[in-house]
């Protein structure tokens, strides 16, 4: 039996990490044993006894309790305590998902003691190196002994960094295996949408109507924290309104909400929470987002997880970013680049208004991502 070691630090990669879990409890439970290592790199008081029930996710074997602090030193601290725990565990395999800083350093920590590394998630790209995410990513990949990258973009970007998708086995870092496997979180979007519909109340309780309403998420710093950026987005959103006379949900974090106070213009701060077709409603949890996003109209966004989701259910997604790694949805033609510019954002609304027929290829695989990698990972 080969252990792994998991190394998670946010809520959407406990959400994540269901995937690969629940894969191995059904079908690779004989072969694959699972440490669950929470680094602790955000506290979220959602994540409490329920939540790991109704997600099926196992609680964590350890909680560094790493907390806040400077990328710098969040992350040297990450690396001291997971050096303690791989040494102790003594896994086959050190598996991180995506861009955090916890993969970062799982990925460092492991790396150097040796131990082969998985990343899941590898390859993507934003070909921007002032996000933070973007160097993790790079980092992370370059130390990998097997990479699972969900897009055929992400395939030809590991291919244009040199790496060779053609490498047998046995594997290294030095000589690492590529797969294209498709996308986990497509895996728990089939899985959980069901479960979702029979649990969740949103709709009900913020009185919408599947079909009539956008849905908005803005969290990403360089919205949230700089003024300009976001009176542009919050005109945006009340123009649209006033408009089209469509509602907009717009699940907001107390933090973004003292944000609005402070960067947002009076006059606009005071129109958007006046306005009664902009309903700003508390942090949704993963169900009720699943549910927002299969009976909404469209999404607006700047996080690379729910355009992926909204491209699932087949929404057409307005990207609140300069880019994004999920390039397929906009080559598409299910997803529009308007940054934080007022005329762009309102264009793709009524271009999304106007043109309904749209395609939505497979391009996040078949919904068995988790049992490839579990299968790659047995060997």
């Amino acid at each position: 039996m080969k252990k792994i070691l998991t190394i998670v630090g946010a809520r959407p990669q406990f959400i994540k990490a269901a995937a690969i879990s629940r894969a191995i409890k059904n079908s690779f439970s004989a072969q694959l044993q699972e440490i669950i290592v929470h680094t602790g790199q955000h506290y979220d008081d959602t994540m409490s006894q329920v939540f790991f029930d109704e997600m099926q996710i196992p609680k964590p074997d350890y909680n560094l309790t790493v907390g806040s602090a400077s990328h710098a030193v969040q992350t040297a601290l990450m690396i001291e305590k997971l050096e303690s725990v791989i040494l102790k565990e003594k896994p086959d395999f050190v598996l991180v998902y995506g861009d955090t800083n916890s993969t970062l350093a799982g990925a460092v920590a492991a790396s150097k003691i040796p131990v082969p590394l998985v990343h899941i998630e590898a390859g993507l790209r934003s070909f921007n190196k002032k996000m933070p995410e973007e160097i993790n990513r790079i980092v992370c990949d370059h130390l990998s002994t097997l990479l699972f990258t969900p897009t055929l973009a992400g395939l030809n970007n590991l291919i244009g960094e040199g790496f060779n998708v053609q490498t047998k086995p046995p594997f290294t870092a030095d000589r690492p295996g590529v797969f294209h496997c498709g996308d986990i979180m497509y895996d728990n979007s089939l899985y959980f949408s069901e479960v979702a519909e029979s649990k969740s109340v949103i709709l009900k309780s913020n009185d919408l109507e599947p079909g009539h309403y956008i849905l908005c998420t803005i969290h990403r710093d360089f919205n949230t924290d700089d003024p300009l950026r976001l009176n542009s987005i919050f005109t945006a959103l009340n123009q649209i309104t006033a408009d089209f006379g469509v509602e907009i949900v717009l699940p907001l974090h107390p933090r973004t909400s003292g944000v609005l106070i402070k960067h947002l213009s009076p006059e606009l701060y005071k129109a958007t929470f006046a306005n009664p077709k902009i309903k700003i409603i508390p942090p949704a949890s993963f169900f009720d987002i699943l549910v927002l996003e299969k009976n909404c109209k469209m999404v607006m966004t700047d996080s690379g997880g729910v355009q992926k989701e909204a491209y699932f259910f087949k929404k057409p997604v307005i990207i609140l970013r300069p880019e994004t790694e999920w390039v397929e949805i906009v080559e598409n033609g299910c997803g529009i680049i308007c940054n934080a510019d007022l005329n762009k954002i309102k264009d793709a609304f009524q271009h999304f208004s106007e043109n309904q027929n749209r395609n939505y290829p497979s391009i996040f695989g078949n919904g068995n991502a988790a049992e490839f990698i579990c299968r790659k990972m047995i060997g």
